[in-house]
């Protein structure tokens, strides 16, 4: 089967490639830079140049595609600029598809909180999510919180940050929920998602790990497996632009991707049901042997 991975020098992209040329699809990856690719580490059958906000090269990319990977995102930059070029983005490559006769589309968005109260990234996820659903009635979306990879920059974000900080404190939204998941099971859903059966495409799907925990609690089983002890401080309210400036300068990221990320967290950011792992035949990993092994990886590429 020919397939089409964008963001294919991603963290997600990445590690999805040698999983399908496993399979037995010939990949072919949409980037922006060929170098960015090289130093992913990524081999592929044909790497096609382009660039999803103006359409560059998706004409090319898509002709003759029967799965597309729509792994894009632009969270970064000025403050709310993502959401307008994510849809865009978006759109022009669900036309794009529909056009060239793509068969279905797999998306890897976010889990949404069961109140409707979204923040605008998730609102970005959902609205990116319409518009492939739309334009290839196929098309299976996938919905995650926290991914646990050694190249999950939320992952890596929260370890450098027990790393770095002796006290943390806490936010009133670190009592929220969420299931964090297995980078491995991610890549089992998406692998899984190109040979889905029609009656189980066309919609979106609540991927989660087994463990549901608050925030709180998530960051304290990290510091368990890496063996420090951190302190905590709950400080009763939220501040989530100060805190998403003072905690990116402290972990060395981008501001302009963190404070999207934590108004996200400010509610329960639970999968509605657990019936994607039966439908997509795959076997979760449970939280701590899925950090043990990010932290692992993480050694490695540091070496």
């Amino acid at each position: 089967m020919q397939t089409l991975v964008t963001g294919v020098s991603g963290y997600v992209g990445a590690a999805l490639v040698p999983r399908l040329v496993r399979d037995g699809h010939s990949v072919r990856g949409f980037a922006r830079s060929a170098e960015r690719v090289r130093a992913a580490g990524v081999e592929l059958d044909e790497l096609v140049l382009g660039d999803a906000t103006t359409g560059e090269g998706l004409e090319r990319a898509l002709d003759g595609v029967e799965v597309a990977y729509y792994l894009i995102h632009s969270m970064e930059g000025a403050p709310g600029a993502f959401v307008d070029i994510e849809r865009r983005q978006a759109e022009a490559f669900a036309r794009t598809a529909a056009d060239a006769g793509v068969r279905r589309i797999v998306y890897l968005g976010g889990l949404v909180p069961h109140d409707g109260s979204i923040s605008r990234h998730l609102a970005s996820r959902l609205a990116v999510e319409q518009a492939l659903l739309d334009a290839v009635p196929e098309s299976v979306a996938l919905r995650a919180s926290l991914v646990v990879g050694a190249r999950s920059r939320s992952f890596v974000f929260l370890v450098r940050l027990l790393e770095r900080l002796p006290v943390l404190a806490l936010p009133a939204w670190s009592t929220n929920r969420t299931q964090p998941i297995d980078g491995r099971d991610v890549l089992e859903f998406l692998a899984a998602g190109a040979a889905l059966s029609a009656r189980h495409a066309g919609r979106a799907w609540d991927v989660g790990g087994p463990d549901a925990m608050s925030y709180a609690d998530m960051l304290r089983r990290i510091a368990d497996v890496m063996m420090i002890d951190r302190p905590a401080v709950s400080l009763g309210f939220n501040l989530t632009p100060v805190a998403s400036v003072v905690a990116a300068a402290v972990a060395g990221e981008d501001p302009g991707l963190i404070e999207p990320l934590m108004e996200s967290l400010e509610h329960d950011l639970l999968p509605r049901d657990d019936g994607a792992a039966a439908a997509f035949g795959v076997r979760l990993h449970r939280f701590e042997p899925a950090v043990e092994r990010a932290l692992r990886d993480m050694e490695v590429q540091v070496r």
